[in-house]
């Protein structure tokens, strides 16, 4: 069979897949989307009681929406604000269910390669379709060949540690019972129970970490001696809390500001400067060790929130080329490098900075950003819509750009600003630049937190 008539492999139902799977559609190629879960979106379903802080306007794909008119789909008010479980509900399950058998449920990845190709070899390379391998829920396995493969299984399944080094802290593994690395939804009454009258540490400092305090600040209104303990890497200064009033993410803004009256009021406290080296148990509680020999006083939780990054384990007989400090893809790096920009100076880019040596070969969404904490949903759909214009030969599409972001308010950077003793600023950076959640579109303007 010739390449052109094999089907682009997408890896992922969420977002950023079901959209490049519209696209394709629109241009006449034929997907077939591999998903490890159970149903479209299923790493948003986890987080399905966060509300995003952008509106549905923002988080809706027009390819996307072109495919789901005929079947009588209407999008929800475009001005108003998803939960994750909405985002699942009302828009990424209906889509996968208008693209029908082109979509698989529980087929894991589990390899890619160049079919009769390991990385090693180079005689007849270009020429070879891909060859994904899967591991079905009954635990057989299949083998896939394809003409092109566009990874977008994003980075929610590989949570960054608590250690400040990028690795787990000593005795973190030991404690993992205690510790968290998702935004609770303290609506379930068993999570609740968890965190009701216990004092949490919430590690990190982006959206994520505003949510939790948020929520947590909420329960201390409720429930008495519920107490959170905010531990940062860096010092606290003018935009510690986001963009605030600044933001053009409004919703963005006001959950900055709702953690600040988080810790103004007393519900939380913050711990600066602390960069986490160890966790020692203390009877059923932890304490925190930090780098420099502080100790932190005994919690019943963690909430560890500083950040994802990516699975490359299933592309290892692949040849990418990727940035040494993001593991993003080397000619988008340092445009979205949170050392050196704010989400609003994120070039808008396609397929010409998504590309790597093994041609047709594509990560998107936020495994392209690798660790890089700044991304939005309508970055992703721009991707798509280049890269699936490029596998139609249509070049000049490909390489418009048709995406214009928001600005972000005041930003700070990540490489600058992670230093023990040194406050945010509004001189430069980047918005998302803590260490946090990957921003899947955007977060909440509502008690139930942002992503």
């Amino acid at each position: 069979m010739q390449k052109q008539n094999l089907p682009v492999v997408v890896i992922g139902a969420g977002p950023i897949g079901l959209a490049a799977a519209a696209h394709l559609v629109e241009r006449g190629l034929e997907p077939l989307v591999l998903e490890a879960g159970p149903s479209a979106g299923s790493a948003v379903r986890d987080w399905s009681h966060v509300r995003l802080f952008s509106t549905w306007a923002e988080v809706t794909d027009p390819a996307a929406e072109k495919l789901l008119a005929p079947t009588g789909w209407v999008r929800p008010e475009g001005t108003t604000y998803p939960t994750g479980g909405d985002w699942a509900e009302r828009y990424l399950q209906p889509l996968a269910d208008t693209l029908g058998d082109k979509v698989r449920y529980e087929a894991r990845v589990t390899g890619v390669a160049r079919a009769g190709r390991d990385r090693i070899v180079d005689a007849g390379r270009e020429e070879r379709p891909f060859t994904v391998h899967i591991r079905t829920s009954d635990g057989g396995e299949e083998r896939i060949t394809a003409r092109a493969v566009i990874d977008a299984s994003g980075t929610w399944s590989v949570p960054s540690p608590l250690g400040a080094d990028g690795l787990p802290a000593l005795g973190e593994r030991t404690a993992a019972d205690r510790i968290a690395h998702r935004v609770p939804d303290l609506k379930d009454p068993a999570v609740r129970a968890r965190y009701a009258g216990k004092r949490t540490a919430v590690v990190g400092s982006g959206a994520s970490a505003f949510t939790a305090l948020a929520l947590l600040a909420d329960l201390a209104g409720e429930e008495v001696d519920t107490h959170a303990v905010w531990i940062l890497r860096r010092g606290i200064g003018d935009a510690t809390y986001g963009g605030g009033e600044a933001d053009q993410l409004p919703a963005r803004g006001a959950l900055g500001l709702r953690a600040k009256a988080a810790v103004e009021a007393g519900h939380a406290s913050a711990v600066t400067g602390f960069r986490t080296e160890a966790v020692e148990r203390d009877g059923d509680r932890l304490v925190l060790v930090a780098e420099d020999g502080r100790r932190l006083d005994a919690v019943d939780e963690v909430i560890v929130l500083t950040g994802f990054r990516p699975d490359l384990s299933f592309l290892s007989e692949l040849r990418l080329g990727l940035d040494e400090r993001l593991q993003a893809p080397t000619a988008l790096a340092p445009l979205i490098d949170p050392n050196a920009h704010s989400c609003g100076t994120v070039y808008p880019h396609g397929v010409k900075e998504l590309s790597h040596p093994e041609q047709g070969v594509y990560l998107v969404g936020m495994k392209s950003y690798g660790r890089a904490p700044t991304f939005l949903a309508m970055t992703g759909y721009e991707q798509v819509r280049s890269i699936t214009a490029a596998l139609a030969g249509d070049h000049e599409a490909a390489e418009r750009v048709e995406l214009t972001l928001p600005e972000t308010g005041v930003c700070g950077g990540a490489g600058l600003f992670d230093e023990p003793d040194a406050a945010q600023s509004d001189a430069g950076g980047g918005c998302c630049a803590a260490p946090t959640t990957p921003q899947i579109g955007v977060g909440a303007p509502a008690a139930s937190g942002g992503c």
